[in-house]
């Protein structure tokens, strides 16, 4: 497993460095950098602060994913899905969390809200072109690969 140094800047004196959870874990833990405890609203997306900017190196990027027992015991995950921090951004990482259910959750200050993975991506040049290589699977869209 390869470990690369990424620096962070605390913004908030109460700011929590990510940890991961076990050895293994792709996605660092991300916490609430909050004073006091925060009400989501059913159907409500609230900004939540890391108090937390990061250099990620060029080459890679910050995906925030929902933590699953968050997401899966009190309906909390990123409005957007999967949250996206750019290489070249400097400002402070935000979590918006949405509230899916239909009670209000309660976030505690310093509780867990998101995992954080840092991956390589792939630069792409887009090339228009009048035709597409062929494959076995075509034009063929949802529901296209599964049992016949």
């Amino acid at each position: 497993m390869k470990v690369e140094n990424v620096t962070i800047k605390k913004l908030n004196e109460n700011a929590k460095i990510p940890t991961y959870g076990t050895d293994y874990a792709a996605g660092a833990d991300l916490y609430a950098c909050i004073n006091e405890e925060i009400k989501i609203l059913p159907h409500e997306t609230k900004f939540i602060p890391t108090g937390l900017s990061f250099a990620i190196p060029e080459g890679y990027a910050g995906l925030i994913y929902a933590r699953s027992g968050l997401a899966c015991k009190r309906h909390l995950a990123p409005a957007n899905k999967v949250g996206v921090v750019d290489s070249d951004y400097r400002g402070e990482v935000m979590v918006a969390l949405h509230n899916h259910g239909e009670e209000i959750e309660t976030l505690e200050p310093n509780e867990r809200i998101a995992q954080f993975i840092i991956t390589p991506y792939l630069k792409a040049k887009f090339i228009e072109a009048e035709e597409l290589d062929e494959t076995e699977r075509g034009a063929g869209a949802f529901g296209s690969t599964g049992r016949k």
